[in-house]
């Protein structure tokens, strides 16, 4: 049985569809993400499949239970993690996670097993005592995704699970999230703005954008219908070049990402001296070039034309509190 089935699940906020007819099926135990820009839909899709927002139209069943017929039986089958903090900072680790379990009715013999499961799970079983307040950003990530997992969800929802962290503790989530994907038997789906982390992560991907699933399949798939490599070419006048070297042989793509020139070719490293040449040839210079084979960022350009934009997080510290209290 699938994990989450959506069928034509849609969200309008007045004249603003976030969400937009979305037809979706996660597998049972799967890392599943979805890939795009904030405010591409990802945190709304989220939410209404995890029941804390109602759906305009369409529906979903999530751990084969209705999202509108049956909210109560999603939310004791899921837990989620929301992309802000959402932690109490004067309580400490162990009190953060028995204050959840309490919330889900949990018995004291079962809050202590989870307890000293999950914070092994997530390597905090010694700091389990001090208050969170003294916990890095990691540590804090971490034991959220500890609280998500205390009542043994069959679903983990993970929201931007890594925003805000420095690189090296970025690695070190990730890792967790793929231990816990593995140990719990736990379904995860993760939204997330880093294609690197989708790449590193997922099983499938979908990439979203203007609440629209634009591309769907295994990163490596999706990557390799690109073919080739990019040449990324930095010359004056971008849009002169890109309409001669779309009409060269050599050339099967190309975009202007950002003010700079990128072409899909067949081979990069024969391409870029004759396009070098081209451009000298028209009496122009070649600022800068690169090389690289296609990224999931280059499968979004493909399908839409643009890098991947950055904008603010929306708050979640209220849907947490929302969330709990539906429970």
């Amino acid at each position: 049985m699938p994990a989450i089935v959506t069928k034509g699940l849609t969200k309008k906020f007045g004249d603003l569809v976030a969400v937009d007819h979305i037809n979706l099926e996660i597998g049972e135990g799967e890392l599943f993400g979805l890939l795009g820009p904030n405010g591409a839909g990802k945190s709304t899709f989220m939410h209404m499949v995890s029941t804390i927002l109602p759906p305009t139209e369409g529906t979903a069943e999530v751990a084969g239970f209705d999202i509108r017929k049956c909210p109560d039986c999603v939310r004791a089958a899921i837990g989620i993690v929301f992309q802000d903090p959402s932690l109490d900072n004067r309580l400490t680790g162990r009190e953060n996670l028995d204050f959840h379990g309490r919330m889900y009715g949990l018995t004291k013999e079962q809050r202590n097993e989870r307890l000293n499961k999950v914070l092994e799970l997530v390597g905090l079983k010694d700091r389990a005592d001090s208050l969170v307040e003294t916990y890095s950003s990691g540590m804090k990530r971490r034991l959220e995704m500890a609280r998500g997992l205390m009542h043994s969800p069959k679903i983990l929802f993970l929201d931007e699970p890594t925003l805000g962290l420095d690189t090296q503790t970025r690695r070190g989530i990730w890792d967790h999230i793929r231990m816990l994907n593995d140990t719990e038997n736990v379904t995860i789906v993760l939204t997330t703005h880093y294609m690197e982390e989708a790449d590193y992560l997922c099983d499938r991907v979908a990439i979203i954008d203007y609440g629209k699933i634009i591309a769907l399949d295994k990163p490596d798939t999706l990557k390799n219908e690109l073919k080739g490599d990019i040449v990324s070419l930095k010359v004056e006048e971008p849009e002169k070049y890109l309409e001669i070297l779309k009409k060269n042989k050599l050339v099967k793509e190309g975009k202007i990402v950002e003010g700079v020139l990128n072409l899909s070719v067949e081979n990069g490293e024969e391409a870029i001296p004759k396009l070098i040449e081209l451009v000298r040839g028209r009496g122009d210079q070649v600022h800068a070039v690169s090389l690289r084979r296609p990224t999931l960022e280059d499968v979004f350009i493909h399908y839409t034309g643009r890098a991947i934009r950055e904008e603010a997080p929306e708050s979640s510290a209220r849907l947490m509190a929302r969330f709990r209290g539906m429970r």
